[in-house]
C-alpha cells in the first residue's frame, strides 16, 4: 500500500505537455478497443456463419474467445506497463491488435477466426489497461474520476453506434470489411499514441524484476481490502450492464412485442442515461464529497434494481415502468463507475498498471458471469434478467457500504 503522491509531478509534468482535449481523445480511442471489437461485428454473425459454413451458435465462440483473451491480456499488460513504462507496451498492443484484426479478416474457418480473435483481444487489452493507468499517473482521485467520466462516454456510445456501423458496413461489403476497419482504427491509435502521448511513468518509479516481482505486486494489491471491495463493486457494475445487454432483446422484443426499430430507440435512450450519469458525476464532484456521491448513487441503483425485480416478476407497470427502472439503474451505474475506478487505483502509483489489470479482469469476470446467468436461467420470463440486475445492484452497494474509511493523509 502506497502513499498518495502528486501524480502530475510523478509524470514529469505531462499534463502541461498534452492538452486535455487531446489526452481525452487518445485515451477515449484506446478505451474503445473493447467495445468496438465486441459490438461492431455482432450484426455480421449470420453472414459469417454462411460464409464459413457453420451454425450461428459456433460464431458465438469467437465472442467468448475475445472476452477470454481480454481477461488474460489485462493481466499481462499490467505488470509490463509498471516495469517498462506505459508507451512501449501500449504501442506493442496496438500492433498486435492490428495483426489480429488482419488475421480475422483473412480467416477461412471459424477455428481460425476464433484463434485470431484471441490475438486481437490480447492486443486490445493494452489500450484498456494502460488508459486507466495513465489517468492514475496524471490525476488525483477526484480529477481522475472526472476523466473516467469522460471515458465513460465511449463505453456508453460504442454499444449503441458500433452495431449500427457494422450493419451499414454489411450493406456496402462483406463481414471481412469490419475487421479491415478495425485495422485502420489500430493504425490511428498507434499513430496518435506514438506521436502525442508522452510517457507518464518515469524510470525512477518503475517496478524492477520479472515474473516473481509481478506476482508479488498482484499479491500486495489483492491484500488491500479497499481495492478488493472497489473491484467487487466495479465487477457488479459490469454485471448489471452485461445482464441488461444479454437479456434486453428477449425482454423487449419477444415478451413486450417491441419492434426491432423501437428496441434500438429504447436501447439508445438507456445508453443516454448511462452517459448522462457519468457526466452528472463530473458536476457533482465540484460540489459534494466523492464517497457521498458514490454511496447515494449506489443506493439509488439498489432501489431501482430491487424494484425492477418486482416489476419483472409481477408485470407491475408493464413495459413503461420496466424501462424507467432500467434507465434509473444504468444512470446510477454511470455515476458510480468513474468514482469506483478512481478510488480503486488511487492508492497505487508505482503499481497502477497491475492494479488496472486486476480491476479490468474483475469487471470482465463478474460481467461475463452475469451475462451467462441470464442465458443459463432463461425461462421465458423477464425474471432472469431483472433478478441478475437486482443481485448486481445490491452487491455493488454492499461492497461500497462496508468499504473501510481511508486512512488519514500523512502530515
Amino acid at each position: 500500500m502506497e502513499e498518495h503522491p502528486n501524480p502530475a509531478s510523478e509524470a514529469g509534468g505531462a499534463p502541461e505537455k498534452l492538452s486535455h482535449f487531446r489526452l481525452s481523445l487518445i485515451l477515449g480511442a484506446l478505451t474503445a478497443f473493447g467495445p468496438l471489437s465486441i459490438d461492431m461485428y455482432l450484426p455480421a454473425f449470420p453472414h459469417i456463419a454462411r460464409d464459413l459454413a457453420v451454425p450461428v451458435g459456433a460464431v458465438g465462440f469467437t465472442l467468448a474467445a475475445y472476452l477470454l483473451g481480454t481477461s488474460i491480456g489485462q493481466l499481462i499488460y499490467g505488470p509490463l506497463a509498471d516495469r517498462h513504462g506505459r508507451r512501449k507496451p501500449l504501442l506493442a498492443g496496438c500492433v498486435i491488435f492490428g495483426l489480429g484484426s488482419l488475421g480475422c479478416a483473412c480467416s477461412t474457418s471459424v477455428a481460425m477466426l476464433t484463434g485470431f480473435r484471441v490475438v486481437q483481444a490480447l492486443g486490445g487489452a493494452a489500450g484498456m489497461v494502460i488508459a486507466r493507468a495513465v489517468v492514475r499517473d496524471l490525476f488525483h482521485e477526484r480529477e481522475a474520476a472526472r476523466m473516467f467520466a469522460q471515458l465513460m462516454l465511449v463505453m456508453g456510445i460504442c454499444p449503441v453506434l458500433a452495431p449500427t456501423l457494422g450493419g451499414q458496413v454489411l450493406l456496402l461489403g462483406n463481414w471481412r470489411v469490419i475487421f479491415y476497419i478495425l485495422i485502420g482504427f489500430s493504425v490511428f491509435c498507434l499513430f496518435m499514441s506514438a506521436r502525442f502521448l508522452p510517457e507518464t511513468l518515469p524510470v525512477n518509479r518503475r517496478v524492477q524484476g520479472g515474473a516473481a516481482q509481478a506476482a508479488r505486486a498482484f499479491g500486495s494489491i489483492l491484500r488491500d481490502r479497499r481495492f478488493l471491495l472497489h473491484s467487487l463493486a466495479a465487477g457488479f457494475g459490469s454485471g448489471t450492464l452485461f445482464a441488461y445487454i444479454s437479456g434486453s432483446p428477449f425482454v423487449f422484443i419477444q415478451l413486450h412485442h417491441v419492434s426491432e426499430q423501437r428496441f434500438g430507440i429504447l436501447f439508445g435512450l438507456n445508453a443516454v442515461g448511462f452517459i448522462s450519469g457519468a457526466q452528472l458525476n463530473r458536476w457533482l464532484l465540484h460540489r459534494h464529497p466523492q464517497r457521498l456521491i458514490l454511496l447515494r448513487a449506489a443506493a439509488a441503483g439498489m432501489v431501482a434494481g430491487i424494484a425492477l425485480l418486482v416489476c419483472g416478476a409481477t408485470g407491475l407497470g408493464g413495459l413503461p415502468l420496466l424501462w424507467m427502472l432500467l434507465f434509473a439503474a444504468l444512470s446510477s451505474l454511470g455515476i458510480c463507475g468513474p468514482n469506483v475506478a478512481a478510488l480503486a487505483l488511487g492508492p497505487f502509483g508505482r503499481n497502477a498498471g497491475s492494479a488496472s489489470a486486476l480491476l479490468g479482469t474483475a469487471q470482465f469476470f463478474v460481467g461475463s458471469l452475469a451475462g451467462a446467468a441470464v442465458g443459463l436461467f432463461h425461462n421465458g420470463t423477464a425474471i432472469p434478467m431483472t433478478a441478475t440486475v437486482a443481485v448486481c445492484c445490491v452487491g455493488s452497494y454492499l461492497a461500497l457500504k462496508f468499504h473501510p474509511s481511508p486512512p488519514p493523509l500523512p502530515g
